[in-house]
C-alpha cells in the first residue's frame, strides 16, 4: 500500500500554527476538483458536499439539508525566532508542544520573505561533566544557526517572527508504514477530505446518496489552543461533527495500555469514548464498523481528548461529536509513524457512518 500523492503532498508542506498557508492551498486545490470550497478569516477551509438529489424531503433544497462535519487540523508543530545576535546566531520558542530533547541536533527550514531557508539547532558547548550532571537540555540551552557569520547578515535574511519546522520527509517503511513529520495532523485534515470525495464519488456513481451535508474541515492553530475548529464549528453550526486526529500508541517502549486502552497500529480505526463525547454518535460508529467488517478499536478518555472534538462538542448550543483516532508513534517529533490502513479504515468508517445518517437524526440525550 503506497501513500496516496495527496497525503505526500501535505505532508511535504509546512504549515505551523498560524503559517498554514501552504497546506491549505494544496488541501483546497484537491478539495476544488469535487466539492465547494471556501475559507475564513482565520485560514479554516472547508469543503461542502451537497446532499444527493431527492435525498431529503422536498428535493435538493439549498441549505436544507443537515450539516455533519468531518474536522481534522491541518497546522503542525514548530519554531519562532525571538532574537538574533551579535553572532548571527538565533534564539528560539516553540510554536505548540515540543520537547527540547526533541530539538538538538535536528534540522529546520524557516519560512522567511527570502523563502525557505535551512537551519539547523545545537546546544551550547559543555565539558563531559556537565553533560552528566545536565542531561536533558533546556529550551534556553539551544540555539539556531544559518551560517550567518554576523548580526547584520542574518538579518537580511531572517526576521525575528519567522517561522520554521523540523525536516522531516515521508518515508515508506515495511509493512505498509509511513514514517514523517507533521502526521500529527496531515493525517487527519487528509482523511475527512477523502471521506468527502468518496461520498462525492458515490452520489455521482449512483450507489448511495447522503441525506446530509458533508463539509470536510482543514482546521488552523489547533497545536496552540484548538482555536481554528472553535470559529469553525460555531460558523457551520453542523448537526453532528466527528473530530480526526493522531492518538499516541502503545506498541513501542513506555506505552501502557493502561491509560487509554490498546493502541496499535494496524488495529484500525480507534473510536473514542468518553464524557465529552456524544453516545449516540459513538455508538453509531461502532455499529457501523461492525456491520461493515472495518477495522477498528476502542479508546477511553475520563475528562477531556485534547483535540478539536473539546471545542467543537460546546460550541453554541452543543454539537454532538465523535472522535476518530489515527495510532500513531513518536508524537511531536520529526520522525512520527502510522500504519496506512489504518488511515484506510478511518476514511472507510466515517462514509460508512455518513451513509447511517438520516435527515431526522436525533443525538439528543
Amino acid at each position: 500500500m503506497a501513500a496516496p500523492d495527496l497525503l505526500l503532498a501535505l505532508l511535504n508542506a509546512s504549515g505551523p500554527s498560524g503559517h498554514e498557508e501552504e497546506p491549505a492551498r494544496i488541501w483546497r486545490e484537491a478539495a476544488s476538483k469535487f466539492a465547494e470550497v471556501t475559507s475564513d478569516t482565520m485560514g479554516t477551509s472547508f469543503a461542502r458536499v451537497r446532499a444527493g438529489e431527492g435525498a431529503y424531503a422536498g428535493g435538493s433544497v439549498e441549505g436544507s439539508a443537515p450539516t455533519l462535519a468531518l474536522v481534522g487540523h491541518i497546522d503542525e508543530i514548530g519554531v519562532a525566532i525571538t532574537n538574533i545576535e551579535e553572532s548571527g546566531l538565533l534564539s528560539f520558542t516553540t510554536i505548540g508542544g515540543i520537547a527540547p530533547e526533541m530539538l538538538m541536533g535536528q534540522r529546520f527550514e524557516l519560512l522567511t520573505r527570502n523563502g525557505r531557508i535551512p537551519a539547523a539547532i545545537s546546544r551550547k558547548r559543555i565539558n563531559p561533566e556537565q553533560v552528566r550532571d545536565r542531561p536533558r537540555p533546556e529550551l534556553n540551552d539551544l540555539h539556531m544557526d544559518i551560517g550567518a557569520t554576523d548580526r547584520e547578515e542574518a538579518e537580511s535574511l531572517v526576521r525575528v517572527g519567522d517561522p520554521g519546522v523540523w525536516v522531516g520527509p515521508p518515508v515508506d517503511l515495511p509493512n505498509n508504514r509511513l514514517l514523517s513529520k507533521s502526521l500529527d495532523n496531515r493525517l487527519g485534515a487528509y482523511i475527512a477530505l477523502e471521506a468527502a470525495k468518496r461520498i462525492a464519488e458515490s452520489r455521482e456513481a449512483g450507489s448511495f446518496s447522503a441525506e446530509v451535508d458533508v463539509v470536510a474541515v482543514a482546521a488552523v492553530q489547533e497545536e496552540i489552543g484548538l482555536y481554528g475548529a472553535r470559529t469553525a464549528a460555531y460558523g457551520l453550526d453542523p448537526q453532528v461533527a466527528i473530530a480526526i486526529d493522531v492518538t499516541p500508541a502503545t506498541d513501542y517502549p513506555g506505552g501502557d495500555p493502561r491509560r487509554a486502552g490498546k493502541i496499535e497500529l494496524g488495529m484500525g480505526a480507534m473510536i473514542a469514548r468518553g464524557p465529552t463525547l456524544n453516545k449516540h454518535v459513538t455508538d453509531l460508529l461502532g455499529e457501523a464498523a461492525e456491520a461493515e467488517g472495518i477495522p477498528h478499536a476502542w479508546e477511553v478518555y475520563a475528562r477531556t481528548t485534547s483535540t478539536d472534538a473539546d471545542e467543537i462538542h460546546f460550541t453554541r448550543a452543543g454539537i454532538p461529536t465523535g472522535l476518530l483516532s489515527i495510532p500513531t508513534r513518536y508524537l511531536h517529533s520529526p520522525n512520527e509513524m502510522c500504519a496506512l490502513e489504518d488511515v484506510e479504515a478511518n476514511i472507510r468508517l466515517i462514509v460508512a457512518f455518513a451513509k447511517r445518517l438520516t435527515r431526522d437524526q436525533s443525538f439528543i440525550r
